[in-house]
């Protein structure tokens, strides 16, 4: 087996120890979760077990092909020129891909693979080559005394798991580190394309390019369509509306299952949520309601304690289109969110 041993935490442990748990994990070296799928990946089948994120239904319980992870993390690894030599820092559960390719980046590219409990607000003890978050660990980051001085012990940064708010954005951009928004799925073993935070468009909105081997198409809904023959030989089909600029560089522009038809025109919430971040401190999205006149209205939720809406309404009008302009505002306690944290529009 190519991958037969790992380095955790500078100890080395072999392909009959990772598979048998005999190595040593402290309560802030990680979650049991690494043990568990350490010792999947060492059995005798060629998948593990996955599950879908659950933030557009029921999570989903998911065959994960073993060569289509060590495939896709081969390429994360040429791509941030990561080898022997090198370090990752593993700070997201295991329960989760992210997590999970996390690790088999390690063992397949002999890289050294340093463990951090998951928290909302990575120590990042060390100097490492690969860090991947979600944006709640940014915005911790960026609220806490010494982010800054946290993160620049990281050469690249990988963010998924949800939209990464502007301010958030804005303040990577100003770090020494390189920052890359990932856009993937369970079903493609973690991220297809990376997106670099220096590179964006006219509109400020950032530019997703493939991975070696994989392309591009777009369905007559303007979805994104997956083409690699490392996951699969059939294309993929998303319902995740693009601006298609390639065969291997495209502008997300959000979920088709989101998309607002008021009037006969269709807007994208996602679209319109960046446009507002600024103006908003506390979360919100947007969301279609039934209208006898419309079809659908458009309606902004916002969560926590109500305030005056006055100037909210007058920032919406100087920023969004008449169409996209909510019918309704509407203050939520607490948003309803999946285990790993993504907002549910209900």
């Amino acid at each position: 087996m190519a991958e037969e041993y790992l380095k955790i935490n500078g100890a080395l442990y072999y392909a009959d120890q990772l598979r048998d748990k005999h190595f040593v994990l402290s309560i802030s070296d990680g979650d049991e979760a690494l043990a568990d799928f350490l010792a999947d990946w060492f059995d005798e089948k060629d998948y593990v077990i996955g599950h879908t994120s659950g933030s557009t239904g029921t999570p989903k319980q998911i065959c994960l092909s073993k060569n289509a992870m060590r495939e896709s993390a081969r390429r994360t690894n040429a791509f941030f020129q990561m080898g022997e030599g090198t370090s990752i820092l593993l700070c997201l559960s295991a329960n989760y891909i992210a997590g999970k390719m996390m690790i088999v980046r390690s063992l397949v590219g002999k890289i050294d693979l340093y463990l951090e409990k998951p928290s909302s607000t990575p120590s990042l003890n060390g100097y490492f080559d690969l860090v991947s978050m979600v944006p709640m660990q940014i915005y911790s980051l960026r609220k806490s005394k010494d982010g800054e001085s946290r993160l620049n012990r990281v050469r690249n940064l990988l963010v998924g798991g949800g939209p990464l708010p502007l301010e958030e954005a804005q303040w990577l951009k100003t770090l020494p580190l390189h920052t890359f928004i990932s856009y993937g799925m369970t079903e493609t073993v973690s991220h297809v394309a990376l997106a670099s935070l220096c590179e964006t468009d006219s509109d400020g909105s950032i530019v997703y390019h493939a991975l070696p081997s994989v392309s591009f198409g777009q369905d007559d809904r303007d979805c994104l369509i997956i083409h690699a023959e490392y996951l699969t030989s059939e294309p993929i089909v998303t319902n995740d509306v693009v601006s298609l600029i390639s065969a291997t560089s495209f502008i997300w522009k959000g979920r088709w299952d989101n998309v607002i038809n008021t009037g006969g025109v269709k807007v994208h919430p996602e679209m319109m949520e960046k446009k507002l971040s600024p103006y908003i401190s506390q979360e919100f999205y947007f969301k279609a309601e039934p209208d006898a006149k419309f079809g659908q209205k458009v309606v902004l939720k916002i969560e926590g304690n109500p305030f005056p809406l006055d100037d909210l309404w007058q920032t919406i009008s100087s920023i969004l289109t008449p169409y996209e302009m909510p019918k309704d505002i509407q203050f939520v306690e607490h948003f309803v969110r999946t285990e790993s944290g993504k907002v549910k529009r209900i």
